[in-house]
């Protein structure tokens, strides 16, 4: 089964690949001749990941999931939330979005937080949703050198060690996009 994953984040791509049976073949956007940029236009992670899937169906006609993934926040009312990626403004820059929740946390105590991805699959005229939630809190200071986004101040609650010190398969058993993939997997394996 072909099946293409709307996103240009190739960290994301790469991540995702590692989850998915040999069944499936994973085309990018790339692979598609996609260059558009589909802009995130929704205010909610299920809006921005069906409006994702939905532009490259409609477009280039094939199946296609897409998600859309936010760092929620406890004490800061779920913010930055479905503005993750452009929390600190354009250009959307991961180094700039840490440092802006390092300042606002510094003087909060509760730093609980929570990652949540959104998954929506368009399968042969059907949509389908797929959720992942990983909480755990927000570290004081950067710890790791591996991920992406915000993983270096994230540390999943019952561990020791923050995603940018996990390898990716460790990273993907946990994570808030490897609980969505493996119920999208779960899923494609019944069909």
């Amino acid at each position: 089964m072909k099946l293409v994953f709307a996103t240009n984040n190739l960290n994301k791509l790469s991540e995702v690949q590692k989850m998915l049976p040999d069944s499936i073949e994973l085309l990018s956007l790339k692979d598609i001749n996609c260059f558009d940029e589909i802009d995130e236009t929704e205010t909610t992670l299920e809006g921005n990941a069906h409006l994702k899937a939905d532009y490259i169906t409609n477009k280039f006609g094939y199946n296609c999931f897409a998600d859309d993934t936010g760092l929620e926040v406890e004490s800061l009312g779920g913010k930055p939330g479905v503005y993750s990626a452009r929390f600190a403004g354009e250009p959307s820059n991961s180094e700039n979005n840490m440092q802006k929740l390092l300042v606002d946390l510094e003087d909060k105590e509760n730093r609980k937080a929570q990652f949540r991805t959104a998954v929506v699959l368009n399968l042969d005229g059907k949509k389908h949703l797929f959720e992942g939630i990983c909480k755990g809190e927000i570290l004081t200071k950067k710890q790791g050198e591996k991920g992406f986004g915000y993983d270096p101040i994230f540390k999943p609650a019952d561990f020791s060690k923050s995603f940018a010190e996990m390898t990716s398969e460790e990273k993907n058993i946990i994570s808030h996009r490897g609980i969505a993939i493996k119920k999208l997997v779960a899923f494609l394996s019944k069909t």
